[in-house]
């Protein structure tokens, strides 16, 4: 069942859902939290779609909220709301309103939203797209007791991170976040079946995607060991490969579905670890609805501890060769003058070794 209503007002929305719950014989409220959906009229229908699906485990009113920007100056100044109502079949098994916002109306959402928002119960704002950097301070993030953004979608991800990282807030959380709880489950699964001590590890994933930056400082924090990134050409997550006292742990998923789980003396295993929609990734944010402390711990580790010499890039044979030869030239060529014709040699070694 929908209702359209052009130029309204919240009563006048509240008045539309209690009519149309009795309309199709289900007076009675029976969702247990309300999901704020922020987002653009492109990505509106795959939010709400994904939403739609994630409601058939969390049953929620959905209250989309576009942010319409008129055509003429004219039209820009006029203050309107345009509202859908969809109840039924056409909602899965919530309630959901699309809210579109002209004019000044658009730069006071929350007063609009706050009369929907259904009593004593939770709400949740997710912003699929354009993100602000502070959810908590922003108007509807107000609202919420958590706060769903996705660094993946913006213009550039790895600085979004650290804004985040910068202002974080309990409550705040991150689909890049999300997208890696399968692999901190099989990672942690692993290290289980084998008594070792970790000296290091490596990330390997697509460029730009701060679900690696995220499972990086995971590691990094949790098992005290420099963490190396290396690029892939994806899809997403490639790799994670553990350097223990008892051998290499590797998983390793290169087509993004089917993983492999290695471990020293051990069969190989395939593990099912494909890349999950949206809607997955939603319905897993939505069962807990408190503080994530993880995700809070790793995420304020810090990208600039991720960025030190050893933790980032192993070094190069040419450096690794070169190095001794600079630091036996040095003290040779102080030490005594007949010691000078060794110290000109060393150059020579360094263009063998660059060689």
């Amino acid at each position: 069942m929908k209702t359209d209503l052009t130029d309204t007002t919240s009563s006048k929305i509240n008045k539309a859902l209690v009519l149309g719950r009795r309309a199709i014989g289900t007076p009675a409220v029976g969702m247990v939290l309300t999901l704020v959906i922020v987002t653009d009229e492109e990505n509106a229908y795959d939010a709400l779609r994904a939403a739609n699906e994630a409601s058939r485990e969390h049953p929620s009113r959905t209250l989309v909220v576009i942010k319409r920007v008129s055509r003429s100056p004219r039209d820009r100044a006029k203050a309107r709301l345009d509202a859908e109502v969809r109840l039924g079949a056409d909602a899965s098994t919530g309630e959901t309103v699309v809210l579109r916002l002209y004019g000044e109306v658009g730069d006071h959402a929350q007063s609009v939203v706050l009369p929907l928002l259904l009593p004593d119960a939770p709400v949740v704002v997710w912003w699929p797209v354009n993100a602000p950097t502070d959810p908590a301070n922003d108007p509807l993030g107000a609202l919420a007791q958590r706060r769903v953004t996705d660094t993946y979608a913006a213009e550039q991800p790895i600085h979004e991170l650290a804004a985040r990282a910068d202002r974080y807030t309990p409550g705040d959380t991150d689909l890049s976040w999300t997208r890696i709880t399968p692999w901190r489950s099989m990672l942690a699964a692993a290290l289980d079946q084998v008594v070792c001590e970790v000296t290091s590890a490596e990330v390997e994933g697509e460029e730009f995607n701060p679900s690696v930056e995220l499972l990086a400082m995971w590691l990094a924090e949790r098992l005290k060991v420099p963490v190396r990134r290396s690029k892939s050409t994806g899809p997403g997550l490639t790799s994670v490969r553990m350097e223990t006292s008892s051998g290499p742990i590797v998983l390793d998923r290169p087509d993004g579905s089917l993983a492999t789980l290695s471990i020293q003396g051990q069969p190989d295993r395939a593990v099912a670890l494909k890349r999950r929609e949206t809607a997955e990734l939603i319905a897993e944010e939505l069962r807990r609805l408190d503080p994530d402390d993880t995700y809070a711990t790793a995420l304020k580790f810090g990208l600039e501890r991720l960025d030190e010499k050893a933790a980032v890039t192993a070094p190069e044979p040419e450096a690794v060769i070169a190095a001794p030869a600079e630091a036996e030239a040095e003290p040779a060529a102080e030490a005594e003058p007949a010691a000078k014709p060794a110290a000109k040699k060393a150059p020579a070694a360094k263009k063998a070794a660059a060689k």
